[in-house]
């Protein structure tokens, strides 16, 4: 496949970005985004050029490091991480936009490169558990109803990419700060902090300058890993709960 490129390149944080254009040849349909990447840099490397700074980890789907928007999506046009994103799913000639995460709270690095420690941050504000876990407990030491095992699990799958607010149309982090605070409050472990971590990571969420949530979908829609929009909803109620909980102390 031949295919040109459009990727945002800027060379650092403070200075101006724009789209420069590249034709990469040579493609198999086999090959994930990334090493559709790597074939590219590989070639401006050869003529003496600044590679395309972009990141990756895992390159199977569990980092989330792999933060691309491609095409004006988030991951690009299949449900997926970048990384799992095959070129199979382009055609021979196409012309591909390639651009970074774009929210206020994910400033841009270098080129494709965001800094996405806002939600480091947020996760550090509740998303952990005080309770003494020990060693791995033996099956069935501490029940958990099976509807509440399997909310938290599918709420677990998280990986933070940041798919959610790149595709929010207003930056909101609620479906990755939801999922964190879901996937602890439903369990025994997590009780002790039900309510601080919620008002905690709501806090900081706002505080990193996410925009609000108007409940348009986008979030759920690109998530890779399926977190329901009902996970919004879920910890709205949690939210409530715990300010009126807190307010009758």
């Amino acid at each position: 496949m031949r295919l040109n490129l459009r990727v945002w390149r800027q060379k650092n944080a403070d200075a101006d970005g724009a789209m420069s254009t590249y034709e990469v040849d040579g493609i198999s349909p086999d090959m994930s985004f990334l090493e559709m990447l790597d074939t590219l840099n590989e070639e401006l490397i050869l003529r003496g050029d600044d590679p395309v700074a972009f990141d990756h980890d895992c390159r199977e789907g569990i980092c989330g490091a792999c933060s691309l928007v491609i095409d004006g999506e988030a991951h690009g046009p299949e449900r997926t991480t970048t990384c799992q994103l095959h070129m199979r799913s382009f055609r021979d000639g196409d012309t591909i936009d390639v651009e970074p995460w774009r929210a206020a709270a994910f400033p841009v690095v270098k080129d494709l490169v965001v800094d996405r420690s806002a939600f480091d941050r947020i996760i550090q504000a509740g998303g952990y558990v005080t309770a003494p876990t020990g060693a791995a407990p033996e099956a069935h030491a501490t029940p958990v109803p099976k509807p509440d095992a399997d909310l938290a699990f599918e709420h677990a799958e998280c990986i933070g990419c940041g798919a959610c607010v790149a595709a929010c149309p207003n930056g909101a982090a609620m479906l990755f700060t939801s999922a964190k605070v879901n996937h602890l409050n439903v369990l025994p472990q997590g009780a002790p902090e039900r309510e601080t971590r919620v008002l905690d990571m709501v806090a900081q969420m706002d505080e990193e300058g996410f925009g609000g949530c108007t409940l348009a979908g986008e979030c759920a829609t690109a998530c890779p890993k399926g977190i329901p929009l009902s996970s919004i909803t879920g910890m709205n109620k949690e939210w409530l709960r715990a300010t009126r909980k807190v307010s009758k102390r």
